[in-house]
């Protein structure tokens, strides 16, 4: 992508310190009476980078937006990194998993605007449908409570395993009542779960990893996550105190145009769902 520095998690571990300096110093960011430089927006590369990047290409320079894009191939990163200021916001998660990093991390994190779903879908390299799952299956899913929870509800939604009662955003292998296939779990961070499908008979993909492997979640997933009244959106993101600035409230804006939401549909053609 065009425009975009690509950060990879080892480098950012590394160098926090530094790249938090270098971004401050460019920008201007970290702090919320500070908005006379570009606004700097933590992204996952798939779709979220690129939807920026359309705003960014095509949108912005008429709004009077100057927006650059970071890319981050974890979920942990865009966030502290907008705690402290490295970042003016993010764009990557949905609000059960904002609501337990909060928690966890004691950061103040709070969403601005909703722009899209990616449904969470089962993926395969040997088998072609979930039923063709063998007794004693291997099934690798996000190891963060969210997304496991997440993954868990897709697969009882499906039939593949019961869950019990009252089970929800943090339910855990520990909370399956039946499981017919004897499935067993493989824990892995979310971004090696597409990578782990040579591995395991199956996993349970986040929809920005499935897309940046070229899988097509509306075509290749054995089993998709529904959309209807899901609490799954993706929204752009700032640290609590910082929704007035007017740079965010007009990216805001662009990020749930009529020119957006077209570029997703013809991009995505429903792997992606715009949300407004």
């Amino acid at each position: 992508m065009r425009n975009t520095a690509k950060l990879s998690t080892a480098v950012l571990a590394a160098g926090a310190l530094t790249f938090g300096l270098s971004a401050c110093g460019s920008s201007g960011s970290g702090s919320a009476s500070d908005t006379s430089g570009p606004l700097v927006v933590a992204a996952s590369p798939t779709p979220h980078a690129e939807i920026l990047n359309y705003v960014k290409e095509h949108l912005a320079k008429k709004a009077g937006l100057d927006l650059e894009v970071k890319e981050f191939q974890d979920y942990i990163v865009p966030n502290t990194a907008t705690e402290d200021g490295s970042v003016d916001a993010n764009y990557f998660q949905n609000q059960p998993y904002l609501d337990d990093f909060n928690k966890k991390r004691g950061t103040h994190i709070v969403p601005v605007v909703t722009v899209h779903l990616e449904p969470l879908g089962l993926y395969s390299h040997k088998v072609k449908s979930a039923d063709a799952l063998k007794s004693g299956a291997t099934v690798a899913v996000p190891n963060d409570a969210v997304n496991e929870a997440r993954s868990l509800k897709l697969l009882a939604a499906n039939g593949l395993i019961t869950l019990k009662d009252g089970a929800g955003s943090e339910a855990t292998p520990q909370d399956i009542t039946k499981n017919p296939k004897n499935l067993k779990f493989k824990e892995v961070e979310a971004a090696q779960t597409v990578r782990s499908l040579d591995d395991v008979d199956a996993a349970v993909v986040n929809g920005n990893y499935a897309i940046s492997a070229d899988l097509k979640p509306a075509k290749d997933a054995l089993v998709l996550e529904s959309a209807k009244n899901s609490p799954y959106g993706n929204f752009l993101a700032v640290k609590d105190g910082n929704q007035d600035d007017p740079r965010v409230k007009k990216l805001a804006k662009l990020l749930t145009s009529p020119e957006v939401k077209k570029f997703i549909e013809d991009k995505y053609a429903g792997s992606v769902i715009a949300s407004f």
